[in-house]
């Protein structure tokens, strides 16, 4: 099964040398353990843009979608045998990079 965790933050670019030296490490422990598909974190909402061209609309708002306080800063793709392993990958995954994370089921 395969999950997606994302890292919610509230500050763009906050994760310090000591959140980033612990999030390698449990990136390291995905790998070793054959739990790993892919990681990546996202530039600030800013930066964002959504992008509408149903029906050749060819609109862009040039704003992320939500305007909210707290937002996605970052992800993990994960292999997981079953939920409770990718939930307790989850609660690694929080306590690595010092955020809330949202752990969510892929089709």
């Amino acid at each position: 099964m395969r999950f997606l965790i994302s890292v919610i933050d509230d500050q763009s670019n906050s994760g310090t040398d000591a959140e980033m030296a612990e999030i390698n490490k449990f990136n390291d422990k995905l790998r070793a353990n054959g739990h790993w598909i892919f990681a990546w974190g996202l530039q600030a909402p800013e930066t964002a843009t959504v992008i509408d061209n149903r029906g050749g609309a060819n609109l862009s708002t040039g704003k992320p979608l939500f305007d909210s306080k707290e937002h996605y800063s970052g992800l993990w793709l994960i292999e997981a045998e079953n939920p409770e392993l990718a939930r307790s990958l989850a609660f690694e995954a929080s306590l690595a990079c010092n955020r809330k994370v949202e752990l969510r089921p892929l089709h």
